[in-house]
């Protein structure tokens, strides 16, 4: 049995893993303490759901093949709870259906088996990243000279304040949690306009335009939200 490591390294966070594999949930544990995270682990998804509401982990790297529940109702159930933690789900099938669905229940991001461990820590790193460091204890989110307050929900460029319309706002709040990570028009739609929404990608990009315009302040660093061409849209600030 692997020596646990219960000392995290200074940064780095609190993980669940969650598979009913014994043999691959204590080689991600250990592999994951080695790493510097502390771990906790389950094998199934009501100990998930309840050690996820219990120790507010920092992040769940979550199976979607539970033998109770599969992953997918995990975050769902979670999300309706109000337990707004991130979700790693790794998943077996390399279908872009359950990739659909896993973002649209409020999952960050997934992994394919067989997977790598080295890309699983950079997956969570990078979730990580987006959900905990873009925010200051203020509640305000940064990119470059744009700032988004969530408290007072207000946005400003360049210390200009930008008057946005509450979609607008949901919309560039996403791109910013999201800063430096390519997200497509569906998983735009899926957590922007949420589940109720039957039209079509395109609002996406009048939407885009629309914040894109708004954004274009005299004195501003020039464009930051960039468009990936048959994939999707990134904001980040070109240096």
């Amino acid at each position: 049995m692997p020596m646990r490591d219960t000392t995290p390294s200074e940064g780095e966070a609190r993980l669940l893993v969650v598979d009913d594999e014994p043999n691959i949930r204590d080689l991600l544990a250990s592999s994951l303490r080695f790493a510097g995270f502390e771990v906790l682990s389950a094998a199934d998804g009501a100990t998930a759901y309840r050690l996820a509401s219990e120790e507010r982990p920092d992040l769940i790297v979550l199976d979607v093949m539970l033998p109770d529940m599969d992953g997918f109702t995990v975050t769902r159930r979670l999300r309706e709870a109000g337990v707004d933690v991130p979700v790693l789900f790794l998943t077996a099938r390399d279908d872009m259906r359950d990739k659909i669905q896993g973002l649209t229940v409020g999952g960050d991001d997934y992994v394919t088996k067989p997977f790598g461990l080295e890309e699983v820590v950079a997956r969570i790193r990078a979730i990580l990243r987006r959900t905990r460091q873009n925010s200051d204890e203020d509640g305000t989110l940064r990119v470059g000279d744009l700032e988004l307050d969530e408290d007072a929900h207000e946005v400003r460029r360049a210390g200009v304040e930008i008057d946005l319309s509450p979609t607008e706002f949901k919309l560039l709040r996403y791109l910013m949690i999201n800063e430096g990570r390519v997200v497509s028009k569906m998983q735009i739609l899926d957590h922007v306009w949420e589940y109720d929404w039957d039209g079509e990608a395109a609002i996406v990009e009048s939407y885009i335009s629309y914040l894109r315009r708004k954004l274009a302040v005299e004195g501003s660093s020039g464009e930051i939200i960039h468009t990936r061409r048959g994939v999707g849209y990134i904001l980040r600030e070109e240096s």
